[in-house]
């Protein structure tokens, strides 16, 4: 938007500029944040890489000791690992986009970014929109590995696979928004690093992603009926392995509306506040 004011004399000055459209600092913000991506090559592909290795180790550690009785009927486990190993691995990239918030608050490049007529909460925004698409990659990467060279063969097939990465990505997105929410609340990395692991190691693990719950002892298994992973996982296995959904994908999707609800309204109020 642009205004012309007159001078005294029937002149004018040159129309001031008031920035771009929202829509159009989001593309731009997007934009930028990805080439941020893009410009770390070697990081990037051991990004992508990270998940491949992460099914491999555990789908040959934990299956070769778990009990195929206690698994659906005619499922393998490495089947049964892939959807939850879906959501386990956006973990990762989320806490990885508030450390990245971190690192642009600390080298200046928000604080030359407010300097701008753009819309501060856009940044936000722009960050995890930018790291949803890497991860989304990440995960398209994981699903082809895992079917073209590890013989994954889930009974939902490639309707289910697709759903499933679906599904994770709006969970993922949610995730997102706390740990940006952490971050520009702590605004320092090492804190934020310390506080994902008090976070993620027990929705990981306290969870049904690598053994079924009912094989869990009294005490982690309300941990893990609790646990709000829990519900992605179990709607991303039964997508993937066609199984009867019942509620479970409204409950994860009403889960992660209420997460990134209440993750962005705090990154937003959190990254407000000035500078020190």
């Amino acid at each position: 938007m642009t205004r012309s004011t007159s001078l005294p004399d029937g002149g004018a000055f040159a129309p001031a500029w008031h920035g771009s459209s929202p829509p159009a600092q989001l593309l731009i913000l997007t934009q930028r944040s990805l080439k941020a991506h893009l410009a770390h090559r070697r990081t990037l592909i051991l990004a992508m890489l990270q998940p491949v290795f992460m099914l491999l180790l555990l789908s040959e550690v934990f299956g070769s000791i778990v009990d195929l009785d206690h698994l659906p009927d005619g499922v393998s486990y490495l089947d049964y690992l892939l959807p939850a190993l879906l959501v386990t691995t956006g973990i990762g990239p989320a806490i990885a986009s508030g450390i990245g918030l971190v690192r642009d608050m600390d080298n200046g490049a928000v604080a030359r970014l407010r300097t701008l007529p753009i819309h501060a909460p856009l940044l936000l925004f722009a960050r995890s929109f930018a790291d949803l698409l890497r991860t989304t990659a990440q995960l398209a990467i994981l699903l082809v590995v895992a079917v073209v060279f590890m013989d994954a063969d889930p009974a939902g097939g490639v309707v289910g696979l697709v759903a499933a990465l679906l599904l994770t990505c709006v969970v993922v997105w949610a995730m997102t928004w706390l740990f940006l929410a952490l971050a520009a609340w702590l605004r320092s990395a090492e804190a934020l690093q310390s506080m994902a692991y008090l976070v993620t190691f027990p929705l990981m693990f306290a969870s049904s992603a690598f053994v079924p719950v009912d094989r869990m002892p009294g005490w982690l298994q309300v941990l893990a009926i609790l646990n709000p992973l829990s519900y992605a996982m179990d709607a991303s296995r039964s997508l993937c392995l066609d199984q009867p959904l019942g509620a479970q994908v409204w409950s994860a999707l009403g889960a992660s509306a209420l997460v990134a609800l209440f993750g962005a309204s705090a990154a937003v109020w959190a990254f407000r506040r000035p500078l020190v």
